[in-house]
């Protein structure tokens, strides 16, 4: 068997927003391929035929993602086929370009433009769309200018990309830049005369929306604010043939994925928050659109909704819910795997899966569903689900690990205090050797809501491929087993602490084989926070690598794009009046007791634990006369490890590789 290599994952292929045509006949999807020339990924449309179970590329304009059904035989999709598009947009002129292509063949069509970056897009019954799209107020538009004003214009727009004004929180936001009053406005356009006419305020920021039957209202999730945005946010149903806006929730919650029943209607998730704050998994409730009147239909419900299982293979948005036929379609994250569900409008919830691993999207037609998932320690394939039988249609992957070393996830269970239950795994490394003696590599999730499971995970792979025994678990914080368990509000480094702890414990007893002086720790975002801990809390561990981390609190509440809320309800407290309580919380506050070895893995542009995290972090341990080293990748963000720039991702697994090599595999 060979071995892994780094690069390895740049050849493989990564699929999402799957989507049914209208009758279900066919179903469209984008693939992504790593394009190492131009240090980013392409992207092309492809198309499966349900009637044969044949699948072939739509496109290949290498720049096609974003794209929605018109009819059986047309799709509509975003994309920069011609080079002065794209220098029009690096020159200050915003527009998204749309394409009309029939799945029967010939080439595609433009078919209008619109001067907005359009996020998401649906078409009307008038033959016009409803669209989202980014709204900036300091950048006059375009429209109706004569040459000399949008000349004048676009000039303005450059000289303004030498100042941010920050007048509200948050003021940037991760993989948006800074974002001081922009929204994600909704608007519609009338494709004769050309025109975007917004249908939601300036100050209101619209999460998602979805259309009634026969397309004459759109409902929608929108925060509105000035000066602080709050965690909770509103539903509106918008009456496209009155142009009129109604708010019809007046709770603060967090509601999430409306969808018309009927006119009169909505089926949705809500979260009050008052019983685990933040992370408090949402349940179903059924709204009257006209007396506001909610029912909840699902009082003992207690999973999340979505899919939370961790793996750096995947690119390209999620989608968790959809509604067909009276029924509700989405995914819960159980244990360490995500699968399908369906919810009556009675409040009857059925799994349509059984198969283990993570389900990354699927569409829904009829009685016949796709997958796109990631199963067993195969790559993403497309899956028609027969019964509740998986039935692999695509071979996209079959041949980017063939006769490579794929380690085995070995499941670990340990039981902590009160009998509750910790899973975790174990990956053997290459040519393992039960008489010999092997360093091992301790990685942590982030979330703190996430889970790991039995998928494909390239870098532990290709640490198993080095020589490294790998283990992982979900302690406590984590997804997958309720609100209780996911709940360590206030209790950040005690008991998700002792329950890593005690899960490598069990480890190093179950696996001799593991030098129990050859171990480093790693882990991201809340893993980088943990690591940070772990090294103020014990010399277990002869290296760590801390990747985009929280390393105090006090700091990470006012310099966050979610700091101050979030620090407000999982920490409980802000630094004025609860600065102790922080302060305990803070890994820079143990610094002294830091003995191991460290190495910082932060983006330039990561504002969801922004890079003075490691910066506190890493001069604190030169202060103190500790070994440590700082990677900093300008161009990226949190998302760093799983969609960073190709090249990008290979340096920073080097850089943590070697460090742990220097420090595990030399023996002194």
């Amino acid at each position: 068997m060979e071995k892994i290599l780094m690069e390895d994952f740049t050849k493989f292929k990564f699929l999402s927003s799957l989507e049914y045509a209208p009758k279900g006949k066919n179903a469209c999807f984008t693939v992504y391929e790593a394009d190492m020339e131009e240090n980013g990924y392409k992207s092309n449309l492809w198309l499966y035929n349900d009637d044969d179970n044949t699948y072939f590329q739509l496109t290949s304009g290498d720049k096609e993602r974003s794209f929605i059904w018109l009819n059986d035989e047309e799709i509509l999709f975003s994309g920069e086929r011609n080079p002065k598009d794209q220098e029009k947009n690096n020159s200050g002129e915003i527009n998204t370009k749309f394409y009309k292509i029939n799945i029967k063949g010939g080439e595609a069509q433009e078919l209008f433009k619109i001067p907005h970056h359009v996020t998401s897009i649906k078409a009307l019954k008038d033959g016009n769309y409803i669209f989202s799209a980014v709204y900036n107020p300091y950048k006059k538009s375009l429209e109706g200018l004569s040459k000399e004003e949008r000349e004048e214009e676009l000039k303005n727009r450059k000289e303004d990309k030498d100042y941010e004004v920050m007048e509200e929180i948050p003021f940037w936001s991760n993989g948006a830049g800074y974002t001081n009053r922009v929204r994600s406005r909704l608007y519609k356009y009338d494709v004769k005369e050309g025109t975007a006419v917004p249908i939601t305020t300036e100050t209101m920021s619209v999460e998602a929306f979805q259309l009634n039957k026969n397309k004459s209202k759109v409902v929608f999730n929108a925060t509105d604010y000035t000066n602080k945005m709050d965690f909770y946010n509103h539903v509106y149903i918008g009456d496209l043939e009155t142009n009129s806006l109604n708010k019809i929730t007046d709770e603060e919650a967090r509601h999430t994925a409306p969808h018309f029943i009927s006119d009169e209607e909505i089926i949705l998730l809500i979260n009050d928050m008052k019983d685990y704050g933040l992370n408090q998994n949402s349940k179903f409730y059924i709204m009257n659109t006209k007396s506001k009147e909610s029912r909840c239909i699902t009082p003992d419900f207690d999973n999340s909704v979505g899919s939370s299982v961790g793996s750096d293979c995947r690119y390209g948005p999620p989608k968790a819910i959809r509604f067909f036929n009276d029924k509700l379609y989405f995914l819960t994250t159980n244990g360490g795997s995500s699968f399908i569900n369906t919810l009556d409008l009675d409040g009857n919830i059925e799994k349509l899966t059984k198969d283990n691993g993570s389900i990354d999207s699927f569409a829904v037609n009829d009685h016949k569903i796709l997958i796109i998932g990631l199963r067993g320690q195969d790559l993403q394939e497309v899956y028609r689900l027969s019964g509740n039988e998986e039935i692999k249609i695509t071979a996209f992957n079959k041949d980017s690990l063939k006769d490579k070393y794929i380690a085995t996830p070995q499941h670990v269970g340990v039981d902590t205090e009160k009998g509750v239950g910790i899973d975790g795994w174990v990956l053997l490394p290459k040519d393992y050797d039960e008489k010999k003696s092997y360093p091992a590599i301790l990685d942590i999730h982030g979330g703190p809501k996430t889970v790991y499971g039995e998928v494909y995970y390239h870098e532990m792979q290709y640490w198993a491929n080095e020589g490294y025994f790998v283990f992982f678990c979900n302690p406590r914080g984590s997804d997958g087993k309720g609100n209780a368990f996911a709940d360590i509000r206030g209790k950040y480094g005690t008991i998700d602490y002792e329950d890593i702890m005690k899960f490598t414990d069990v480890v190093l007893e179950k696996y001799p084989s593991i030098d129990k002086g050859r171990i480093g720790v790693t882990g991201g975002s809340y893993g980088g926070f943990m690591t940070n801990w772990i090294i103020g809390h014990t010399d277990r561990f002869k290296a760590a690598a801390s990747q985009r981390c929280i390393s105090n609190w006090t700091t990470m509440f006012s310099t966050s794009d979610i700091g101050y809320f979030f620090a407000m309800d999982q920490i409980g407290g802000d630094p004025w009046k609860d600065h102790d309580k922080l302060w305990w919380h803070s890994p820079l506050k143990y610094i002294e007791n830091v003995k191991t070895p460290t190495l910082f893995i932060h983006s330039e542009e990561d504002y969801r634990c922004w890079w003075v995290e490691a910066i506190q972090m890493f001069t604190a341990l030169k202060f103190h006369n500790v070994q440590a080293r700082m990677c900093m990748f300008r161009g990226e963000n949190h998302e760093l490890s799983r969609s960073g720039k190709p090249k990008h991702r290979i340096r920073r697994l080097k850089e943590i590789t070697e460090w742990f090599d220097k420090y595990l595999k030399n023996k002194e």
